[in-house]
This record gives C-alpha cells, structure tokens and sequence, in this order.
C-alpha cells in the first residue's frame, strides 16, 4: 500500500529531476568549456580565441533559472492560475 502524500511525492519528483538538470547542465557545459581551452592552448588559432561555449551556457542557463524557479517557487502556470483563483474568490466573499 502506498502512503505517499500525492502532492509532496509530486514535488520530490520534480526537484530530483531539477538537481538531474543542474547536473546535466554543469558535466556538458564543463566540458564544452574544456575542449574550448584545449583548443585554444594547443592550437592558438584565431578562431580559437572566442570563447563559444558562451552560448551554451547562457541560453541552457535561462531555461535552468526558469526550471528552478517553477520547481522551487511554484511560479508556473498552474500554480499562479490557482493563486489569482483563490484571490479573486477572496475578494468576493
């Protein structure tokens, strides 16, 4: 029998795969940026110099902070629908 809390079990699911994407995120840019300097290092070409990883970590970066914000603020759309719900039935009672 399963005595999980259904709203509590849902919350862990999303916050372990949150630390999944943070880890994700972390080992592919860290090593983006690796073979960035490698190459900069042994081949010291022009090209080489712009440092292009840059990219990658700045739009993967946008879409964690969004991802951690809705797992850890609950700034999703459900959850903000629910909120202007309950604040519109507060102001008519």
């Amino acid at each position: 029998m399963d005595t999980r809390d259904p709203h509590l079990w849902k919350q862990a699911k999303a916050r372990a795969g949150f630390k999944m994407h943070l880890r994700t995120y972390v080992f592919v840019n860290g090593v983006l940026w690796l073979i960035w300097l490698i190459m900069l290092l042994v081949f010291r070409e022009n090209w080489g110099q712009y440092p292009w990883p840059i990219w990658s970590t700045l739009g993967w970066g946008i879409g964690l902070i969004s991802h951690y914000f809705s797992v850890y603020h609950g700034f999703n759309e459900k959850n903000l629908a629910e909120r202007e719900y309950e604040r519109l039935r507060q102001k008519q009672l």
